[in-house]
């Protein structure tokens, strides 16, 4: 496909899915977007860290062909527009894409671009691996025991976008036709959102959930929700979930009533314990039970706290990964925002796109390039050679940039 101001590689294969399995040539082509503000430093790292551990995995067998597209500030000022359609077909076109924090434009009107790009491509899933490296500072006794993989619904719940502002003649029809329709009374002065929760959505994004524990050998899967209050929707997810295990998955999976029930409360070899947990209780339950949840889906809101909860106990943002993922695409991403105050002063930790890049590597099933890089990113660590945010918290460590951070990870692959 040929592109205005996307410069393809002349070198270089897309990616392909055939029979819903992933296709990736020694040389694919793979986009990335930059990103706003820490964006280009934290990017700039990142590819050097990928491109030196697939040259150490694999010599010159495969080889990464990048190819630069266009979102937010860099975007408008190529198109005159923050998301152009030339970027979204050419994630599409090339299946795999990684990308840096983006601004979402100030003013009425404007979505968040993150958003935006999940919601029209359908990237249902929002994928964050939360897991301690030995050595980052915690604030916790034992954050060694986090290692869960929280699956996020991505385009439903507060996602969905569906809101009108208090005072707005759109808010006062709906108040009005609640109140009339169903003797509801809502306050004149409120404003309106509405959180649909689907059958469809839900049971895609459970499936993937049990897929995914499946394949990695995790022996549980939480369902976390606020049903005792949001019955119809929240309450609904659980139900929907634990139907989705039952029918798909009966051979693998077990309710919690049954396993105390029928196994005494011991997991059976090949079997996957799949509970629920109120969302509240869960903030609790991840500090104080922490190794009893490997992975856990849950509804769009409750992933966005729960994932970050997770993340502070090991390092914060800065250490933390995100993909998300639909049937076919894959888009890989930092977690945190773009720092405008620290934009090009080669300051931040580029922790959370590098992980994100070792997700998109395990993506193509370039396994050994990805644990090349945590294995070193953990050695140093260990080395006490990081970046700002970690090493005011640790005693005795230097402070590196952060490409000179990304140096110190390559010396150790």
């Amino acid at each position: 496909m040929p592109y205005d101001k996307i410069n393809q590689p002349v070198t270089g294969k897309k990616i392909t899915f055939e029979n819903s399995k992933i296709q990736v040539p020694s040389n694919p082509i793979i986009p990335f977007i930059e990103g706003d503000g820490i964006g280009p430093d934290i990017w700039k790292a990142t590819k050097y860290v990928i491109d030196a551990a697939v040259e150490k995995a694999y010599a010159s067998e495969k080889k990464i062909e990048w190819m630069e597209i266009y979102a937010g500030e860099k975007a408008n000022e190529l198109y005159g527009e923050y998301l152009p359609d030339e970027t979204i077909n050419a994630i599409r076109d090339h299946i795999v894409a990684i990308k840096g924090p983006l601004t979402t434009p100030i003013g009425g009107g404007f979505r968040s671009l993150n958003v935006t790009l999940r919601r029209v491509m359908d990237l249902y899933a929002c994928i964050r691996p939360v897991k301690y490296y030995k050595g980052v500072p915690s604030p916790v006794k034992n954050p060694e025991k986090m290692n869960i993989v929280i699956f996020r619904e991505n385009t439903e719940d507060v996602y969905s976008g569906i809101e009108w502002q208090e005072g707005s003649d759109e808010a006062a029809a709906i108040i009005k036709f609640v109140k009339e329709k169903f003797g509801k009374e809502i306050r004149s002065d409120s404003g309106i959102g509405l959180k649909p929760i689907s059958v469809f959505g839900t049971k895609r994004l459970v499936r993937k959930a049990i897929e995914y524990a499946i394949a990695k050998g995790r022996k549980t899967l939480t369902l976390v929700h606020k049903g005792n209050i949001m019955k119809y929707t929240e309450g609904a997810f659980r139900d929907w979930g634990y139907e989705l295990a039952a029918e798909e998955f009966g051979n693998e999976t077990l309710t919690e009533k049954a396993l105390w029930d029928d196994h005494d409360g011991n997991l059976p070899d090949g079997k996957i314990l799949v509970n629920d947990r109120i969302a509240d209780s869960m903030f609790q339950q991840i500090l104080t039970r922490t190794e009893d949840y490997e992975v856990a889906a849950m509804p769009n809101l409750n992933g966005d706290y729960l994932s970050d909860a997770c993340a502070a106990q090991v390092g914060g943002l800065g250490m933390a990964p995100g993909a998300n993922i639909g049937d076919e695409i894959g888009l890989f991403e930092a977690t945190h925002g773009t720092a405008p105050k620290y934009a090009n002063k080669n300051m931040v930790n580029p922790g959370s796109l590098i992980l994100s890049g070792v997700l998109m590597l395990n993506y193509l099933k370039w396994t050994e390039a990805g644990e090349m890089i945590e294995s070193a990113l953990e050695k140093t660590i260990l080395q006490k050679r990081v970046t700002y945010d970690l090493e005011r918290q640790m005693e005795g460590a230097v402070k590196l940039g952060t490409f000179e951070f990304a140096e110190a990870l390559t010396d150790n692959l």
